[in-house]
């Protein structure tokens, strides 16, 4: 089961990259120096700057009281793995009250009403084991919606696959890697050859030029692994890198968070790692990331948020319910995945109106509802804390995120 969707689709085929077969285990290596505050970011060249000035175009002229930057679509509950963190709790056999075909089309039709050519991710369990998938991927493209996959490391995952995905408006590929090594990975994902299976299907999708993403999942589990991940990330010559904190849902309740201040080191190496890794990072599930980017830069916070005009004046950025929507699989609209509150039902609803006009997704755009160190801190209009996680810890949707460690100046 892939990690909860954050994958984004660019407009550029990559060209193939080859992974060896049997590539050395990554070595570790310190964290890139410190620049000093204000020191402008530097997009990555080719493929991966091509992706994020792309996103970064898109989020500048999007309203998210109007339409989501991100729809992650569960068309599946099934899934051959049972990892530990899945947040899905994914099952082997599909749930026979999944959205069929005829609904399926039927939603991507509503979907495209949006009229913003939004990103569906096409996510599971593991989307392959929909027969469907392609043909839906392909009714998505024709509607204008971009669309990416997330598939989980099976035999599934085959050359034959990747190429029908290419061929049917599949614009990235995403695979979940949580150590650049296979004992750690395979404790994840619960089988010893998981780490490999993930690895050849990096290689089928780039043997078909298709873009690469790499998810990866970080708890106390796999923190000390993230900087020998670096190497390997290059080598496999991926586009982006996104970077999940754990958020304590599903069969990730029984996986121990990193604390606050961990939170904070690892945001920081990401963010002074972006100025110079060749492909883009994305933190996911942990908002604050713009905080320490403003902080840092003072000029482009990446990971959904930029001083668009130079002038300091902060855009919102993505986050549960705001730029973000997740459909699961039998038709519930929530704000993530990691946020498992049903606001309505696309069987009997218009899941744009959802959207826009539920109270549920309504009060998580509204930065003044927040309350506790949150609603206080005057970085709630481009942080405002994981609402998933709040909610996952305090019952509250609205409390404070408890993996921050800043104390606002008001």
């Amino acid at each position: 089961m892939s990690a909860q969707p954050g994958v984004e689709a660019d407009e550029a085929r990559r060209p193939a990259v080859a992974i060896p077969a049997d590539s050395a285990t990554a070595t570790g290596r310190p964290g890139p120096a410190t620049q000093p505050p204000g020191t402008p970011d530097r997009l990555p060249d080719g493929p991966a700057g091509a992706a994020r000035a792309e996103r970064n175009s898109w989020l500048a002229a999007l309203d998210f009281d109007r339409s989501p930057f991100t729809i992650a679509w569960e068309i599946t509950r099934a899934c051959a793995y049972a990892c530990l963190h899945c947040r899905a709790d994914a099952q082997p056999k599909r749930d026979p009250r999944e959205l069929d075909t005829d609904e399926a089309h039927r939603l991507i039709d509503q979907l495209a009403g949006f009229g913003t050519q939004p990103i569906l991710v096409l996510t599971g369990g593991d989307p392959l084991m929909r027969r469907d998938v392609f043909e839906l991927a392909r009714h998505a493209d024709e509607r204008g919606l971009r669309v990416s996959l997330t598939p989980t490391a099976t035999a599934l995952a085959t050359r034959e696959r990747m190429r029908q995905a290419r061929e049917s408006g599949i614009r990235r590929v995403a695979f979940s890697i949580d150590a650049g090594d296979a004992e750690v990975h395979d404790r994840f994902r619960g089988f010893r050859g998981s780490f490999e299976r993930t690895r050849q299907g990096m290689r089928n999708a780039a043997d078909e030029g298709l873009p690469l993403q790499v998810n990866t999942t970080v708890c106390a589990l796999n923190v000390h692994t993230l900087e020998r991940m670096v190497p390997v990330l290059e080598e496999w010559g991926v586009v982006q890198w996104s970077v999940f904190f754990l958020v304590p849902t599903g069969r990730g309740e029984q996986l121990k968070m990193i604390s606050a201040e961990e939170h904070e080191r690892v945001l920081t190496w990401l963010h002074d790692l972006s100025r110079d890794a060749p492909f883009d990072i994305k933190a996911t599930a942990a908002p604050q990331y713009r905080r320490i980017a403003a902080h840092r830069s003072g000029s482009n916070a990446g990971a959904g948020y930029r001083f668009a005009d130079g002038l300091n004046r902060p855009m919102r950025g993505v986050n549960d319910g705001r730029g973000f929507m997740f459909i699961s699989h039998r038709g519930e609209v929530m704000p993530s995945g990691f946020l498992p509150i049903s606001a309505g039902d696309v069987r009997t609803g218009d899941p744009v109106d959802i959207y826009r006009n539920s109270p549920l997704f309504r009060s998580l755009r509204d930065p003044e509802a927040l309350t506790g160190k949150c609603g206080r801190c005057e970085f709630r209009e481009i942080c405002g804390g994981s609402r998933a996680r709040a909610w996952a810890i305090t019952g509250d949707v609205l409390a404070s995120d408890p993996s921050c460690p800043y104390q606002p100046a008001g």
